[in-house]
């Protein structure tokens, strides 16, 4: 039986419908089309009778997921171009490629075996795609798997990928990405992305911070959001532990924390962050160049250490290092798993291939792959860390010498 969508609520369930309503854009343009909350949505059509998302619906989709699962990670506005070239927003369109003998589908034209495998091996578990390809139809579950791909491309073989590399990926393949076959599909992808158009509500913005000693100032949250606590991240035990640090209780009692609702530090653009009282360790060095200590982790980096999904499951299973389950990448997005991984995966660099290793070695392996090591080429990292490391210890002396981990 073919698939057909009439109406938003055929393809999204109720929290998303509601997500959507509460775009400013998105109602605004619902209302003046005569749509009423509460009852269900049309999806436009073209003259053709296809359904298609408009452009505000599209960028409302795209950005909800992004502040959801990818915040600081991947720009909206990349799986907003593609979707204007794969598909013109078409939610059911579907192609079949001869040269590949794979169908590609849904406003991002992805294929299903793709997205089993970000599901099965890659850890992207918010949506149950696993049995189901027409699954793939939905936007919002398309826009996901989508975006958790263009993440993937983006460290692909562990080298940080440019825009450019990740675009031309995603169209023609890895083999691809610097083929000529692929340069017009870039060209194109530029062009679109210009013309989109300006999004006055933004779910996430992208900025650099280079001041690893200054923050950007904490602004409010919304009551509710679940990236607004600590304690919607952390066990209720870990949570105790940091309660019992005396400098961790005094930063918090002059911002008037409460047990139950203590507040992540946020960033002009709402991305929660650590302060470096909260991650006092070596491990905060590490964390400050990886993910400039944001928790979800920036571009490419999952989590506040930058530990991928695999990679943790590897210590997890393989290794034994047990004390935080990790089922999926969610999973990393508590600071407690992610620094205990990460720390996991220091002490096995510490005797990679049997030798003990040295400094220099462990913390650019951490942060570049130990297959990856040229000491002298990569040297760097290393004058990097040691500058960050030193704001931490000229904070211990302010502090006392101390840990919470």
């Amino acid at each position: 039986m073919a698939i057909s969508f009439k109406y938003w609520d055929d393809c999204i369930d109720p929290k998303d419908m509601e997500a959507m309503w509460m775009d400013p854009d998105v109602s605004t343009e619902w209302i003046n089309a005569g749509e009423t909350r509460g009852q269900k949505v049309h999806l436009s059509r073209d003259p053709d009778g296809q359904p298609f998302l408009t452009q505000t619906e599209m960028k409302a989709v795209t950005g909800i997921i992004v502040h959801r699962h990818f915040l600081s990670q991947i720009d909206p506005d990349m799986i907003c171009a593609i979707a204007e070239l794969e598909s013109d927003r078409q939610p059911l369109e579907k192609r079949y490629n001869r040269k590949t003998k794979e169908t590609t589908m849904g406003v991002v034209q992805l294929v299903p075996k793709t997205a089993e495998w970000l599901f099965s091996e890659m850890g992207y578990r918010t949506y149950e795609i696993e049995g189901d390809p027409t699954l793939l139809y939905r936007p919002f579950i398309n826009v996901y798997f989508g975006a958790a791909y263009l993440k993937w491309l983006s460290s692909y073989d562990q080298k940080e990928r440019n825009e450019e590399f990740v675009v031309r990926a995603y169209k023609g393949g890895i083999k691809k990405a610097t083929h000529k076959s692929t340069l017009d599909y870039w060209r194109r992808y530029l062009s679109v992305k210009q013309s989109l158009p300006y999004r006055r509500h933004s779910y996430v913005g992208h900025s650099s911070r280079t001041n690893a000693s200054a923050p950007a100032a904490p602004v409010s949250v919304k009551t509710g959001d679940a990236w607004a606590y600590w304690d919607t991240r952390a066990s209720p035990e870990d949570m105790e532990e940091l309660w019992k640090h005396p400098d961790v209780l005094k930063e918090w009692a002059k911002s008037r924390e409460r047990k139950g609702q203590v507040r992540f530090s946020h960033d002009a653009e709402k991305r929660p962050y650590l302060s470096r009282i909260e991650v006092m360790t070596i491990l905060s060095a590490l964390a400050d160049i990886s993910s400039m200590r944001f928790v979800n982790g920036v571009g490419s980096c999952t989590g506040i250490m930058g530990i991928d999904f695999r990679r943790a499951t590897w210590l997890y299973k393989d290794l034994g290092y047990k004390a935080y389950k990790v089922h999926s990448v969610e999973d990393l997005s508590n600071p407690f798993a992610s620094m205990y991984f990460g720390a996991a995966y220091l002490s096995w660099l510490s005797e990679y291939e049997g030798r003990k290793r040295s400094p220099q070695f462990i913390v650019q392996a951490f942060l570049r792959g130990p297959e990856n090591i040229n000491l002298q080429e990569t040297g760097t990292l290393w004058v990097k860390f040691e500058e960050v490391l030193s704001y931490y210890e000229h904070t211990k002396k302010e502090h006392g010498n101390c840990s919470i981990l």
